[in-house]
């Protein structure tokens, strides 16, 4: 635990290096997919629904952990440019499903091929053995947030 009298050191913060590297990871993430259209936004959207197609936007709001506005915009966005539509969840009249179309079925190996090509750049200086310790602690700490 920090104490008042000690000065913040960001380079000793893990929050300020995980906030920096993910803008970073999201800058080239961007930069690869532009070219196809998308966004990161977008891409993280299309990653749940290429998995598991026909979700509603409350559960991609759960999967993504975003804001419900958020997720209405990108929604939306994504309707515009063709990748998703919705239709009316049988189960639920009030929800709808999240589906993809054709086009964005079509996007999903260069999209995802781009994004592997931004983790093996940022990856590239760690051994495999310290690529998966890194990102196993990654999934602890996201897990110990979560909870």
């Amino acid at each position: 635990m920090l104490s008042t009298n000690m000065a913040f050191k960001k380079d000793a913060s893990a929050g300020y290096l995980a906030n920096h590297m993910a803008r970073l990871f999201a800058l080239a993430l961007h930069d690869r997919i532009r070219p196809l259209g998308l966004a990161p936004a977008q891409f993280m959207t299309l990653l749940e629904l290429w998995e598991d197609d026909g979700l509603t936007q409350k559960d991609l709001v759960q999967r993504l952990d975003v804001e419900q506005a958020t997720m209405a915009n990108t929604l939306k966005r994504m309707e515009r440019d063709g990748l998703i539509t919705r239709t009316e969840n049988p189960e639920d009249r009030r929800a709808q499903l999240v589906r993809l179309t054709p086009k964005a079925k079509a996007l999903r190996e260069d999209a995802t091929s781009a994004a592997t090509g931004v983790n093996e750049k940022a990856l590239s200086a760690l051994s495999p053995e310290d690529r998966q310790a890194f990102v196993s602690l990654m999934s602890r700490v996201i897990g110990a947030l979560q909870d």
